[in-house]
């Protein structure tokens, strides 16, 4: 979601709702990873029945990654992609289901969002490659020395969009992942799967949301569901406490700020591309062969507890004295509404609205204090009262000029700030630091001092280099001859870069003095202040834009065709007469086929992945449509520091134009592209195990062709309809493996049939309310939790795991001590117990092999429960493909592991209690909901 800084403000405001996660790691004996047993009970002491991925926040680390480097090809992007979600799979555990959603074509109005990130992206890319390429040569002929040019071909991540071969592959790709696991993973028997690819329109999050609603308003729905969400995206947070559910959570990837990254040039750390000077590196010490290697440690996760969210918002929106009865429920519905208008998706937030400036605390204090004038709530299961809402923007408004007057003072002091700190630092900066064998050691280090090599040498270049700087230092106004002597040609005028204050973009509007309104409207949109018809039609727009948006978060997709048809929003003070705007949108809509979407979204650049026809509309000069493609477009700052942050000014595109050039291409589509550019559904997977397995090979034999309901006694209390698929996964059928690394399914015993959400009429409303039978979840804040700060005045810490009377474990000297002997002293300090892991608990392939007679460490992590051998047979992409011949003798470890064809007893098996769902292995309130 388009709220830049949302996560990082609600995290740093109410600090409890973050956890840890616990994670088990795989044991590893003669370099055979055995898997982890996800059928045990959870180690972070909480169950959850489902689990759903919004996979493009998979697809796209995997595939294009920050922090290491990237596959070579195709098939490791889907083996990294399965190994990811493992690893979520790992920690979460579900008992019920598993739901995986991939971005299928979105509607119009995120379409616009989607068309300016993949021109913006193109046009990065190039412009980075061409910057790289001159610096190159620059430095090659200036004699610096840069590793050789690697030949390869840069991944497009503008792919990962509905309708590409790309997606295509993923979805086969996936299908087998989920057959192959339901056969071999204990963790997975009775466990429904529903995958809803590209080929399904929406995106993925909504399409999970839709789902849950749907599901909500069945009579069989168990209220006290456990839901987990994984995903990065800061609307995620909203999307959960708009479900009302007492039980959501939302795993995601802790996000630790300023990684270092080698130059794109050298290789080499601590400097950027446009900083290389193609030095070659200094050997620093004697075993410094990963000096520039980027460290090697794995992600971790955190959870989001929404539960612990709504204890802090029931705190903060609690009002007493009200002239109608106090609803908590409506209460956070209308905090979700208040927080798009810092931003989303779909529109762009108010220019007097910020979220680092404090935005939502001021407008939740706005509320609280006009709340008693409306006579009521904001919002109501997804519709907004606009006369309410009227008040609440023009109580805004009435502060506008004092924000922005706040914002420049704040500005200035900042600058001065940092003014002030350069000129410190360049004060008190050594005048020179020497390098090489006399460079400065870091206290405590331990390696033996190198020998000194040619002293002599060294020291007088030392000396020649500190009078040389003092010689340059001493008059830096003053030019110099060849031979040293001062120039009697005048003073050399200082470069811009040397100098204290940053070149800032030129700001024409100055929002903080008088006359900004109409300076605002000239500059943004071309028209004076003053016409009020065009103003009344930008607030309008924007006033349907928060209509359909939160229509969007509580009920589905309004409308797929409407967007807001500017690209800057209006001020709050402009929110006058609202109250009287239409918030209707038309009925029937469709969305755009994925090709259609691919037309509308990408550059010409990007058009390597349509068929050829369709490629030169982007590209023709005479083509009908070459004006939705420009080669090179402005982006506005918008009084913002970095290019990231500004506004692309693209021109829209106009359906109806876009359909009448594609209609002459339409014949030109081979079959395979128009099964791509066909809208599908989502298919559900279930294994033998399952209860609902026999149903759905039931309805094969019988080729019945017709839509049947789902009996919610054998699933879970899921309901839906199931049709049979034309590329089913049937037992008793091989799956092949789409993916040359990994072998086909030859004994599959799974099965896979087409699903449809409950269908209800187009006026149906979901109530947005906690289901009847709900249990709300113990209270989890105690009152210290309250203050920012609840660590004696130490920094803030999250939990480890869901129990927060887990004794955390302690290490004693003797325990550092025996580490510090038996750690391996290639790296880092020797005899230090750093970011080490001990032996026989991960696997770690730094721990030193056990020499004969030694004994094994003591488990020093009494926290970790211990890992049961693994009964059943290994996950085929873990696996050495055998397809040719002269392969390799299996080890002794790896035949033990493929020859246990049994699936371990599992503790699951049985139904039992109301609508028959899967006992717990503990009590569900006791263990299961220590939130």
């Amino acid at each position: 979601m388009g709220v830049p800084a949302f996560f990082r403000w609600l995290s740093r405001k109410y600090p409890s709702i973050i956890v840890n996660c616990v994670e088990e790691k795989a044991k590893e004996c003669n370099g055979v990873k055995a898997p982890i047993d996800t059928s045990k009970p959870n180690p972070n002491e909480v169950e959850f029945d489902n689990l759903y991925l919004d996979m493009n926040g998979i697809i796209h680390p995997c595939t294009h990654p920050e922090d290491k480097p990237a596959p070579k090809n195709e098939d490791e992007m889907m083996v990294a992609i399965f190994e990811y979600i493992d690893r979520i799979f790992n920690i979460v555990r579900p008992r019920r289901l598993l739901y995986m959603a991939i971005d299928g074509v979105a509607p119009r109005a995120k379409m616009n969002q989607q068309r300016s990130r993949r021109f913006r992206a193109s046009k990065e890319g190039m412009e980075a490659a061409e910057e790289k390429q001159k610096i190159r040569q620059e430095i090659l002929a200036k004699g610096g020395i840069l590793p050789p040019e690697e030949v390869k071909e840069r991944f497009d991540s503008n792919c990962i969009t509905p309708g590409t071969e790309f997606m295509d592959n993923l979805a086969k790709c996936l299908r087998y992942y989920i057959a192959d696991r339901l056969n071999s993973d204990p963790g997975w028997k009775n466990l429904t799967v529903i995958l809803s690819d590209a080929s399904a329109p929406g995106e993925g999050e909504h399409k999970i949301m839709d789902y849950i609603r749907r599901q909500r308003a069945q009579p069989n729905h168990d209220p006290n569901t456990h839901h987990c969400l994984c995903g990065a995206d800061a609307d995620l947070i909203m999307l959960g406490l708009a479900t009302h559910e007492p039980n959501f959570t939302i795993i995601r990837e802790e996000f630790k700020p300023n990684k270092p990254k080698p130059c794109a040039l050298c290789n080499q750390m601590g400097h950027e591309v446009k900083d290389c000077q193609g030095l070659p590196r200094e050997k620093q010490g004697k075993h410094d062969q990963f000096a520039d290697s980027l460290p090697i440690a794995e992600q971790e996760f955190i959870f989001i507890r929404l539960c612990v969210l709504r204890e802090y918002l029931e705190r903060e929106l609690t009002m007493a004295s009200l002239p109608f009865t106090f609803d908590f429920e409506r209460s956070v519905d209308d905090w979700v509404f208040m927080c798009f208008f810092v931003g989303n998706d779909f529109l762009p937030h108010l220019p007097s609205l910020e979220i680092r400036e404090g935005a939502i605390d001021r407008l939740v204090n706005i509320y609280k204090n006009v709340v008693h004038k409306t006579g009521g709530y904001l919002t109501e299961s997804g519709f907004v009262n606009l006369q309410r809402v009227q008040m609440i923007m023009l109580a805004v408004g009435e502060v506008e000029d004092s924000i922005f007057k706040k914002r420049k003072d704040d500005d200035d002091n900042f600058k001065r700030r940092q003014k002030e700190k350069r000129k410190r630092m360049k004060r008190d900066q050594p005048s020179f630091i020497p390098g090489g064998q006399f460079s400065p050691q870091a206290l405590g280090n331990r390696s033996s001092p190198q020998a000194i090599s040619n002293p002599r040498q060294a020291a007088f270049e030392m000396r020649m280099h500190d009078r040389q700087n003092s010689t340059t230092s001493s008059s830096p106004n003053t030019s110099l001859n060849s031979d040293g002597s001062p120039s009697l040609a005048g003073g050399i005028k200082r470069k811009a870069e040397d100098s204290d204050s940053e070149p800032e973009p030129e700001d024409n509007i100055r929002l903080w003095e008088t006359g900004w309104k109409q300076r605002y409207y000239k500059n943004k949109f071309d028209v004076d202040a003053s016409d009020e018809k065009f103003r009344r039609k930008v607030v309008q727009s924007y006033v349907e834009g928060l209509c359909w948006v939160l229509r969007y978060y509580y009920q589905g997709c309004a409308s797929w065709n409407w967007y807001y048809p500017f690209h800057y929003a209006p001020f709050a003070s402009d929110f006058e007469g609202i109250a009287d705007l239409p918030s209707d949108f038309e009925k029937g809509s469709k969305p755009f086929k994925p090709l259609e979407q691919l037309m509308g979204v990408f550059p010409a650049a990007s058009g390597n992945f349509l068929p050829p026809t369709w490629r030169k509309l982007m590209t023709d000069p005479e083509s009908s449509i070459i004006d939705f493609y420009p080669e090179d477009f402005a982006i506005d700052l918008n009084g913002k520091k970095y290019a990231w942050q500004g506004v692309a000014l693209l021109p829209f595109v106009d359906e109806r134009r876009l359909r009448a050039a594609l209609e002459e291409v339409y014949p030109d589509l081979t079959p395979e592209e128009s099964r791509r550019n066909s809208l599908g559904g989502d298919v559900l997977f279930v294994g033998k195990h399952h209860p609902l397995c026999d149903f759905i090979v039931e309805q094969y034999k019988t080729k019945n062709t017709e839509p049947v309901d789902i009996p919610p006694e054998l699933c879970h209390g899921i309901q839906g309809k199931l049709t049979l698929n034309e590329n089913a996964v049937l037992p008793d059928q091989p799956v092949e493996s789409p993916v040359p690394m990994l072998r086909d399914l030859t004994q599959n015993s799974a099965v896979s049939i087409s699903f449809k959400d409950p269908q209800f009429d187009e006026d149906f409303v979901f109530k947005a309310i906690v289901l009847p039978g709900a249990k709300k979840p113990a209270p989890v804040l105690k009152p210290g939790d309250w203050e920012k700060t609840n660590n004696d005045g130490r920094p803030w810490r999250p939990q480890l795991g869901f129990n927060r009377d887990r004794k955390p474990v302690h290490l004693d000297q003797s325990a550092f001590r025996t580490l510090g002997h038996t750690m391996p002293r290639e790296r880092g300090m020797p005899g230090m117990y750093a970011n080490a892991v001990p032996l026989g608990t991960y696997g770690s392939p730094y721990t030193r092999p056990l020499m004969s007679g030694q004994q094994q460490i003591p488990k020093l992590l009494s926290n970790l429960r211990p890992q049961e051998s693994w009964r059943g047979p290994t996950p085929l992409f873990q696996q050495t493909p055998q397809r040719t011949a002269g392969a390799t003798p299996l080890l002794a470890w790896n035949r033990m592991l493929q020859s246990q064809n049994q699936f371990q007893p599992n503790q699951y098996q049985g139904l039992g209690g109301p609508m028959n769902y899967p006992h717990r292995p503990e009590d569900r309130m006791d263990r299961g909901r220590q939130v």
